[in-house]
């Protein structure tokens, strides 16, 4: 059986895919979905965050050998997960079948303001170094990276918040991490698509875009998605992806 492999970015567990992943596994039937937590986030929020994306690729190769989850994998990735299977394409390239990115950026194609765009800086900064209560973060991180307006995650987002905090340091080593990546300027050998939101208010747009000049790989474009789309139109993805990968 195929396996999906799903990475979320920063600060972000498995959890937070809620109905997406449900969602996609619909559209693949005859595949099987597994969800991953980047070490500080989730179930493993206990643990040290590594300071780079190699090493989280690394970490997340002996959870799936522990859970005798064999490659080759297809990995679906957001913003800093999305980081992490770039590197694991380009590290271990017979262990990856295809990757999809969600509104990723990546050293050298874009400027620092476009990987994340000026008017979060200081909301992150006061989230992280102020320890903000659950409910004050999520809805701060919601209002960053969804378009859809609908708060009915709140109250699940606040529950994981609170029952597994992700801690200020791994935070930071986290945004170390992403800050410190450098991307292979040619093209990947694993069949590669982007998807993007072009109403994104957390990474610009642009980067996707640049990202697919560079690699000459497949981009798809939602016209008024934000950050997370998986939460601002799921169905949307796991059509796109369908339709690329079958193409």
């Amino acid at each position: 059986m195929t396996s999906w492999i799903f990475l979320r970015g920063l600060t972000r567990e498995a959890r937070h895919w809620g109905d997406f992943a449900g969602q996609f596994q619909q559209a693949w039937p005859d595949q099987a979905v597994v969800t991953l937590d980047l070490a500080g986030n989730g179930l493993l929020n206990h643990r040290t965050s590594a300071c780079r994306v190699e090493d989280m690729v690394a970490d997340c190769r002996q959870q799936l050998a522990m859970r005798d989850i064999e490659p080759p994998h297809h990995l679906l990735a957001m913003s800093l997960g999305a980081m992490v299977a770039v590197a694991w394409a380009q590290l271990h390239p017979k262990e990856i079948a295809a990757q999809v990115l969600i509104n990723t950026s990546m050293r050298p194609f874009n400027p620092f303001y476009q990987r994340l765009l000026p008017a979060n800086y200081v909301a992150l900064l006061r989230l992280i170094l102020t320890g903000a209560a659950p409910p004050v973060w999520e809805r701060a991180i919601l209002q960053m990276t969804s378009n859809r307006g609908d708060e009915s995650v709140l109250p699940q987002w606040v529950r994981l918040r609170r029952a597994n905090p992700v801690l200020g340091l791994n935070a930071l080593r986290q945004l170390l991490a992403a800050a410190r990546f450098h991307a292979p300027v040619d093209s990947p050998v694993t069949p590669t698509l982007l998807l993007a939101g072009a109403q994104d208010h957390l990474v610009s747009v642009a980067c996707s875009r640049a990202l697919a000049r560079q690699w000459q790989c497949a981009l798809r474009v939602h016209p008024d998605a934000g950050h997370d789309i998986p939460l601002d139109d799921g169905p949307w993805v796991a059509r796109q992806v369908r339709e690329w990968f079958l193409a």
